[in-house]
Formats: C-alpha cells, structure tokens, sequence
C-alpha cells in the first residue's frame, strides 16, 4: 500500500519533485559527484547541534589504507556502551561530518559512546570494501578508545544503507565469523538488493528516494558478478543469536517492506526485536529535522530506550 505524505512535508516533496522533473527534461546524468554534493545539500535541514561532553576524531590504521573515525561519549569518565554507527547514502555518499548532529543526539539519548564510521564508499571501492571495513571497526574498535571510558557491551547501528552494513556483520556472524554485537539500530534500513517487495514499486515514485535512484546505487556498489539475493541481509542467514534489534520504518519509503520482512524474521526466531514506523514520513526523514522536528525527537527517544532496555 502506498504511503500518506504527512501534509508538513507535501510543500518540500513537491518542490524536490518538479527540481526532479527538471533535471530530466535538461539531460541531466546521474553521477556519484553529483549524488554527495545533492546528499550534502540536505545538511541545510539539520541546524540543531547540541553541545557534547567529548568528541575527537581519530582513525583505526590497517595496513592497506586507514579509515576515520569520530567518536562522541556525553561523560567520557563513564563505563557507558559502545554503539558503532554507520551512515546512510546509498553506499556512495555521506560522510562523518555530515552526520556529526544524528550521532551527537544519539550519544545523548542513550547515554553511550558513539563511534560514527566513514567506510570507504562506492564506485571507487565497490562492495564489500565497505562492509569490510565497517567489520575491521568492530573487531577492533577499543583500541580507538584510548581517551574515553567504555563497558563490554557493543552495537551496532545505521540508516539506509548504514542499516544494510549493519545486518550484513550480523549476516557474517550467523555465518560463522567471530563477531560481538549485542543490540542493533536500524534506521530504514536496506536490507534487500534485488527489488523484491512491494513498497519498492508502491512508494517508488515521488517520495524523495526513488526506485530509480536505488537501482543506480546498486549498480555503483555492485560488481556485475555478485548474487544480490545472496547478498541481501534480509534473504541470508540468520539465528536465533541475532542481537536485540529495533527497526525503524517509514510509511512512505520505498525500503519499508523489506525492513518488515526483516523484523518478521527475528520474531520468528524468537530474537527480541521492536518495530516503529513513523506515518507520513520519507526515506531519510532524519536528515530534514528542522521539517519534522517532532518526529525526530521521537525518533532519538525510541533509539535510547531501546539501548537503555
């Protein structure tokens, strides 16, 4: 079923749709430039950024390349829990800086050390480098704590297709690899690359994230080769030893099916999960705050009861 635009979004989606109809009549070709600078754009929507206890930024080194970190705790003094977050943007954009204001207000709300990752990003390093990467981190992300105090428990967390990494090392783990994750925040998340449910096509159209502009993404990320069934968190392997999970939806995103499917999953398993779709709400709702500024309250209030559950 097709989503209900909230009506305090209907003047910006219409306006993002006739810029949209635009670009097509002008010939305007996709690329990834053009794609991070458009992601980048909606920064303009996330003024609010509250002040921290303690925030650096750091690097874990790798002998083939080093990747960057920042790292936020609202009492660095205190044993608090460690959640990994890696950012949404189709596996091509976004970056730390972009989401320094989301992991400040999660650190905030759940009272917790936030490490926000910035794995390397497709074309130029197309799948699994980044999912690669986003495993390097968490196997070894207490040796980036050196100025910060932490307790044993780890998460992880992301939206879009932050949220595809994170059940993908939850993926890997059911497969066998030697990984911690005690809880996970899933943001929207990605979970299917092959187009399979029907909000795909149902919300495809219209709603700031479209069907069209997912392909492209997968096509970027994707060497031709790859089984994206196989690939896709939501049709892989997965136990009972999947960790607490909350999925986060949204009526109107073409992602919200397989976000569904995904949480049906874990409670058929018996794993403890928790569902919330937002009514009215996008795909990326979270990086246009200051237009849905109650929204994302109640979208960080949900992320730190669940942590702190």
């Amino acid at each position: 079923m097709r989503g209900t635009l909230a009506p305090h979004l209907e003047e910006f989606i219409g306006q993002l749709n006739q810029a949209a109809e635009q670009a097509i009549k002008d010939g305007v070709v996709p690329t990834p430039e053009l794609a991070r600078t458009n992601l980048a754009k909606l920064s303009a929507f996330v003024t609010k950024s509250p002040d921290i206890a303690f925030m650096q930024n750091s690097e874990l080194v790798i002998k083939s390349h080093n990747i960057p970190v920042r790292i936020y705790s609202p009492a660095p003094d205190e044993r608090l829990p460690v959640l990994l977050y890696f950012h949404g943007g189709g596996h091509m954009c976004g970056d730390t800086q972009m989401y320094d204001p989301m992991c400040r207000k999660i650190a905030l709300a759940a009272n917790c050390v936030v490490i926000s990752v910035e794995y390397r990003l497709a074309p130029e390093h197309p799948y699994p480098a980044g999912l690669d990467d986003a495993e390097l981190v968490l196997r070894h992300y207490q040796t980036l704590l050196t100025d910060v105090a932490f307790n044993n428990q780890i998460m992880v967390g992301g939206d879009s297709a932050g949220g595809a990494i994170c059940t993908s090392l939850v993926m890997r783990k059911a497969q066998g690899a030697d990984l911690t994750i005690d809880k996970q925040v899933l943001i929207y998340p990605s979970v299917d690359y092959s187009f399979s449910f029907p909000s795909f096509i149902e919300n495809g159209d219209g709603y700031l994230l479209t069907k069209a502009r997912v392909q492209w993404y997968f096509e970027n990320y994707f060497h031709q080769d790859e089984s994206r069934k196989a690939v896709s968190p939501v049709f892989g392997p997965l136990d009972k030893t999947a960790p607490a999970t909350l999925v986060i939806t949204a009526s109107c995103d073409p992602l919200r099916d397989e976000a569904i499917a995904y949480h049906q999953r874990l409670v058929e398993l018996g794993v403890n999960t928790q569902h919330y779709e937002f009514e009215g709400m996008v795909h990326a709702f979270m990086n246009l705050e200051d237009l849905v500024p109650d929204e994302c309250a109640l979208l960080f209030e949900k992320i730190g009861a669940f942590i702190n559950s």
